[in-house]
């Protein structure tokens, strides 16, 4: 591996911003290929941190500010690899469902997806399911989020929406949040479920390959 990309990985496993995005400039000017400082430096340091996360070696603020580091080195980066026709592994929509306002989960969520090199359309919070149905035109995969066990139900509309107009085939859904659980889940005919962003990553990943 590249000297500068080592820097590039170390800097994203250890979440310094500044790190990351000055090595991906000089990188770029040292003439690294876009796609070896993505795959070699960001992907690979992200799928570490997943994996040091699952096995309890670091936890979920770690893991924050992991993912952004990688996201300011990513926005260096994009300019790169769109003229050197890189694609995203996917599209994804993400949003906390109508009547819940908590977005934190579903924004590391977010950073996690993108640090795999997926390409993620953030739908905010409180999102009303014509939202979500709107949105299934442009994404591989729909993460629905809720916090309160009152909201849970907007799950439940939003998969019914998809269906009633003839969308819900085009599109996976997964759902993840406090009170959500696998068996919910299989009742709502969700596709699947996890229970934190490194499970969805790796969930996100099996459906969409």
């Amino acid at each position: 591996m590249d000297e500068i990309v080592k820097q590039i990985y170390q800097g994203i496993i250890d979440g310094q911003q500044d790190i990351v995005s000055n090595g991906v400039d000089a990188a770029l000017k040292a003439g690294v290929p876009a796609r070896a400082i993505l795959e070699e430096g960001m992907l690979a340091a992200m799928a570490e941190v997943g994996r040091l996360f699952e096995e309890g070696e670091c936890y979920v603020p770690e893991m924050m500010i992991s993912a952004r580091a990688m996201k300011a080195g990513l926005a260096k980066l994009q300019p790169s690899l769109v003229q050197t026709n890189v694609q995203a592994a996917g599209a994804i929509a993400l949003g906390t469902v109508k009547g819940d306002l908590h977005d934190m989960g579903k924004n590391l969520v977010g950073m996690m997806l993108e640090g795999a090199g997926f390409k993620v359309k953030d739908l905010g919070v409180d999102v009303p399911p014509e939202t979500f149905v709107a949105a299934a035109d442009e994404v591989d995969l729909i993460g629905l989020s809720a916090l309160l066990t009152t909201t849970m139900g907007g799950m439940k509309k939003t998969l019914e929406a998809l269906d009633a107009a003839g969308k819900r085939s085009k599109v996976k859904v997964i759902v993840g949040g406090a009170p959500v659980t696998e068996g919910f889940a299989r009742l709502i005919g969700a596709d699947g479920y996890a229970a934190d962003a490194s499970k969805a990553v790796a969930l996100t990943k099996s459906l969409i390959s």
